[in-house]
């Protein structure tokens, strides 16, 4: 896919999401009334922008994410810095996650800045230049904010979601507009449903971007990539034939550079492809 068709396709699906949710959230303030709508708004807007605040922290407890000593991991820093002044951007910290499996990822908020961790699986199984490779796509990921951008997607069709959960649950039979508003809350529920896939299609268009902005940074990117990506997929693989619950790894799979629960079927259809 090129550039142009590549940029097209990520701004016309975010201005899906962000057009259809606005129109049905509006419907639904003119239907339901304004206070009530706008005060449950906020209430789940406060919740979102907490959880991102928090993330890091909930990240680093989950993966056991812990800073890569510069004595130690000297030439991995100096690959992050190296790589973030090609991107323009200050270096981000740089992370170990104590994971056997080979996996990266970029995350972040205002409260932590931004940080990229790398696991020891991929320490242990990747070539430098590989490693170069992955960094670059999570570089790339920083560089177009694409944290800030999927939580503003994703935070779209959650609203919806509570909203109509809300209506479906929450009204007492007795009120005479009852009815009427249940069946705003099924709706709403079928359009979170909607926009979410919305919201997959765009995260996999981000990473295509991503990928492409490691391609343009790394001597050899496209090359060393695409063995990274394989080697990955190969050895979470392996662990998971041999009895790992890699599951216990996807609880944020959206920030990982591979999803470990696929990783079965995605090595199938590299076999196939190879």
């Amino acid at each position: 896919m090129g550039v142009l068709k590549l940029k097209f396709a990520m701004y016309t699906t975010l201005a899906i999401i962000i057009g259809v949710s606005t129109l049905i959230v509006a419907a639904i303030m003119l239907l339901a009334g304004i206070t009530n709508i706008l005060a449950i708004m906020a209430m789940i807007i406060l919740v979102n922008l907490i959880q991102w605040l928090m993330a890091p922290y909930i990240i680093e407890a989950l993966y056991g994410v812990r800073e890569a000593s510069p004595l130690t991991y000297g030439w991995l820093h100096e690959m992050v810095e190296r790589l973030s002044a090609k991107s323009g951007i200050s270096k981000p910290k740089v992370m170990i996650a104590e994971i056997d499996i080979p996996n990266a990822f970029a995350y972040g908020s205002p409260l932590t800045g931004n940080r990229i961790a790398v696991t020891r699986g991929l320490l242990n199984t990747l070539k430098r230049g590989e490693i170069e490779a992955v960094l670059g796509h999570e570089i790339g990921h920083l560089v177009h904010k694409d944290v800030q951008i999927m939580m503003l997607a994703s935070l779209l069709p959650a609203l919806l979601y509570y909203i109509g959960y809300i209506f479906v649950y929450g009204i007492r039979s007795d009120r005479e507009e009852a009815g009427v508003l249940a069946l705003i809350g099924i709706l709403s529920i079928i359009a979170s449903f909607i926009l979410n896939l919305f919201v997959l299609g765009l995260s996999r268009l981000r990473e295509y971007y991503a990928d492409r902005h490691s391609a343009l940074i790394v001597e050899d990117g496209p090359r060393k990539l695409q063995l990274a990506l394989a080697k990955i997929v190969a050895y979470t693989s392996k662990a998971v034939s041999l009895g790992v619950n890699v599951h216990s790894y996807s609880s944020f799979r959206h920030l990982l550079i591979a999803d470990p629960s696929s990783a079965l079927r995605d090595y199938e259809q590299l076999r196939e492809y190879y």
